[in-house]
């Protein structure tokens, strides 16, 4: 009796690339991408263009990818001992630290590729975006709110949007601060409280491994305040982005995005209250329906 092969169940290299890049898990550059485009929007005053609007979409899926190969291979002896990330392709030795860099400078030199299309300070100013993308996954150990340092990073795209937008040309320090008004860096600060909100919620599903661990993170500082502190982060950027928005948006429009906004906030309160890890969980991944209620608010605004 012959004897059968069975089929290979071991992943392709093409899927275990896609699976590091998180490609099967659009939420994450979609958190980064509606804050990049309601800036584009604000800076432009309504439609920026076909061009700024396709650099800034495949921009931030790009650098999205690129910088979950760099946290994997930062994070990948910590990461075995947490329940969630233990079979991350570069954790479980499926891709070495070597290809998992590679592909992440590929993807990075893409996105640059992208932004040479645009000015001198915007291509400035991305320098500063890949410095601060390095170096968040190393935060976790010495910062004790790292959340903080990944709202810079995640946006970012807010003061390059308005470089963007700008025109700006030259190198010199006085253009490249000069092509960012004060209102891209504020709006960069309320951004970084919705992070701040969002990424608190996706560090308590983990929290028992981190404790274990020695990992620092938002939900283990702030402890048994967790979830006023969610809710509190959550408030102050609709209020700080309405303050700085209101007299560039249809207030009725604004108002009704509002109301929307608020209705979800109060959706995320009650799944993270009883701080299980599914509700949680879900409430981190449903935070891009807020990011895309405020990117529409902004949007219909100004027409």
């Amino acid at each position: 009796m012959s004897s059968i092969t069975p089929p290979s169940t071991q992943p392709s290299r093409w899927s275990l690339y896609l699976d590091l890049i998180r490609w099967n898990r659009p939420a994450g550059w979609l958190l980064l991408l509606w804050p990049s485009l309601s800036a584009l929007w604000a800076a432009a005053g309504g439609w920026p263009g076909w061009h700024l609007l396709t650099v800034f979409v495949l921009g931030t899926i790009l650098m999205r990818s690129a910088g979950c190969c760099v946290n994997d291979v930062a994070d990948r002896d910590f990461d075995r001992h947490v329940k969630r990330t233990a079979q991350r392709p570069v954790t479980s030795g499926a891709v070495s630290v070597k290809e998992a860099l590679a592909l992440g400078a590929a993807l990075a030199l893409l996105a640059f590729g992208l932004v040479l299309t645009t000015n001198a300070v915007t291509i400035a100013w991305s320098f500063a975006a890949l410095a601060v993308t390095l170096i968040y996954p190393y935060a976790k150990r010495y910062v004790s709110m790292p959340q903080a340092v990944l709202g810079v990073a995640f946006s970012f795209g807010i003061p390059m949007a308005f470089a963007a937008v700008s025109g700006g040309h030259g190198f010199s320090l006085s253009a490249v601060l000069g092509a960012v008004p004060p209102l891209a860096w504020a709006l960069l600060i309320g951004n970084l409280f919705w992070v701040l909100a969002y990424d608190t919620e996706y560090a308590m599903v983990d929290r028992d491994d981190d404790l274990k661990i020695g990992m620092k993170t938002s939900a283990i500082t702030l402890g048994r305040f967790d979830v006023v502190a969610i809710t509190a982060f959550y408030l102050l950027y609709l209020l700080i982005w309405t303050v700085l928005l209101i007299d560039r948006l249809h207030p009725w429009v604004w108002g009704a995005t509002l109301l929307v906004a608020v209705a979800q906030v109060v959706w995320h309160h009650r799944l993270i209250r009883d701080r299980t890890r599914e509700g949680c969980f879900r409430a981190f991944r449903l935070n891009h329906w807020l990011g895309f209620t405020v990117f529409a608010g902004v949007v219909l605004g100004l027409i």
